[in-house]
């Protein structure tokens, strides 16, 4: 049995739509699986600010992930969390470890997110959460994840120091074409999984993504991915980062999210 958490509080958003596009996702995903919604924070406007003041901001709603996720982990269900930015994960991350800790994280991305305060040049407090889950440094949330069993899928926007400390501490990347359900399939084996997808490993246009890259899969190829675990395997859920216009396009969105998904959640 699944349980559905959506982040409406500020983590780092430095744009106006991923709020909103969390909202109207989870409320979709609520349809759709008769499940009720938690939802954990208070919007507030988004705010190009550094990684240092931004964690501290978030510091409500990431206690408050955190403890919505721990409570279904401790209840023996599946969490579904439905995030604003990547930086939501900071709550989670350690939390895998803790109760998972042989399970294999999917982070579904076009970026790696293993930057630290030492290496960032933009200072985006998203583009550091698997490296602080993994301990390269203190975020104050916790950490405890083996970068050994975390798999970039769809891999491709990657800085250069940063692909030094995924090298270094063995975590793999799996590029576009690389991310097939059969190598997917392979690296998971048997193992649990914990699945991350932010939107932006997309080819860009069936989903907005605030920092979209070409090259990038297309929905029925993560759908695929998603179709090839079963069920059992998998420990938890997480979406990120649809960033919602407040126009009909929205909808349509929303409608290719559900059906990327579906073959999992149909599942569990």
């Amino acid at each position: 049995m699944i349980d559905l958490v959506v982040s409406q509080g500020r983590v780092a958003d430095r744009t106006a739509g991923a709020i909103p596009g969390a909202l109207l996702t989870a409320e979709a995903l609520a349809e759709r699986t008769g499940r009720a919604l938690r939802v954990v924070g208070e919007p507030s406007a988004a705010l190009t600010d550094d990684w240092s003041e931004a964690l501290p901001a978030a510091a409500a709603t990431l206690t408050g992930l955190r403890d919505a996720v721990a409570e279904s982990l401790a209840a023996g269900r599946t969490p579904v969390m439905v995030a604003n930015t990547c930086a939501a994960s900071l709550a989670t991350l350690p939390l895998v470890a803790r109760h998972h800790p042989g399970a294999v994280v999917l982070w579904i991305d076009a970026h790696g997110d293993f930057n630290t305060p030492a290496t960032t040049w933009s200072g985006y407090l998203g583009g550091m959460v698997v490296a602080a889950g993994c301990g390269l440094w203190d975020s104050g949330h916790g950490a405890g994840l083996d970068p050994r069993n975390v798999v970039i899928v769809g891999g491709r926007d990657i800085d250069d120091a940063e692909q030094e400390l995924l090298d270094a501490h063995g975590v793999r990347v799996l590029d576009p074409g690389a991310s097939t359900p059969e190598r997917v399939s392979e690296v998971v084996g048997d193992r649990e999984v914990w699945i991350h997808i932010d939107w932006d490993v997309l080819e860009p246009g069936p989903v907005p993504a605030a920092y979209r890259v070409p090259g990038g899969l297309l929905p029925a190829q993560v759908g695929a991915i998603l179709g090839a675990l079963r069920p059992e395997q998998v420990a938890g859920l997480e979406i990120a980062e649809l960033e919602a216009t407040g126009t009909p396009a929205d909808a349509s969105a929303v409608a290719t999210i559900l059906a990327t998904v579906e073959p999992l959640i149909s599942a569990l």
